[in-house]
């Protein structure tokens, strides 16, 4: 089973900018899409055509902000059943959708943003708090897949340039101090599990050519239940696939 992670930075733009195409040659079973920027209502009247997929959504309530989607092959079963974080603070957000699947759970979550002068700090922390809450109910039934926008850089690794973004948002000690703590009570970074100290990013700032000139962070993951890491065999970032201020991420199961 391929899944893939992608951080779209808007639906319709990523639309205009190879995503069928890229769906297409790639063929995964799932595809977690995070930043969609639509609502309900928008989404509806644009009637999408993802041609082989089902569509599961999770549109903030504003418009054109936010939001989550996962598409589902068509000849892949599908979910036994669809959950949020079930709060409403976060759900008006629409930052997460929780599917069941036979084997495992797959969170696909978008993460709050710090924001400038770190002004989203303390709600952001509150999410993790409430998701690391729901997770570990979750993990007594089965394992969880936890994929998405994290919104941090874990270790000095992960970024270009940490020193100069020490207690920059997505790079605060309190964000990196929660996926410590959340790896510790047993989830896999199944990127660096398979890769090692292999150097890549997954977003790069629009200004001053930062793709151009590799200056990214590594802020999209895919974490898995300690239980479930055997199962993985693949973990990869396709940096090389354009479309978004992110790029996609890769897990083979």
């Amino acid at each position: 089973m391929k899944i893939i992670s992608w951080n779209v930075n808007g639906v319709r733009a990523v639309l205009k900018k190879g995503f069928l195409e890229f769906l297409e040659a790639e063929r995964p079973e799932i595809i977690c899409i995070q930043e969609v920027k639509i609502s309900d209502a928008a989404k509806d009247e644009a009637a999408f055509d993802f041609p082989g997929y089902r569509e599961y959504w999770n549109c903030a309530l504003r418009p054109g902000y936010s939001g989550t989607a996962t598409l589902i092959r068509e000849n892949l079963d599908q979910p036994l059943n669809l959950d949020t974080l079930g709060l409403a603070e976060f759900d008006d957000e629409g930052r997460t959708q929780i599917l069941e699947f036979p084997d495992f759970y797959l969170i696909n979550c978008y993460f709050p943003n710090a924001n400038g002068e770190l002004s989203r700090l303390d709600y952001k922390l509150a999410f993790n708090e409430a998701l690391e809450k729901k997770i570990k109910k979750l993990e007594l039934k089965k394992p969880v897949i936890l994929t998405g926008d994290y919104n941090v850089a874990h270790q000095e690794i992960d970024l270009a340039r940490p020193k100069e973004n020490v207690g920059s948002p997505g790079f605060t000690h309190e964000e990196r101090a929660w996926l410590d703590k959340f790896l510790k009570s047993g989830f896999v970074d199944t990127y660096r599990a398979l890769n090692g100290d292999r150097v890549q990013y997954t977003w790069w700032s629009y200004r001053a050519y930062a793709r151009a000139r590799n200056v990214g962070w590594r802020i999209d993951y895919f974490c898995v239940s300690r239980s479930f890491q055997a199962q993985v065999k693949k973990a990869a970032i396709l940096d090389q696939v354009e479309g978004s201020d992110h790029c996609p991420i890769l897990l083979e199961l």
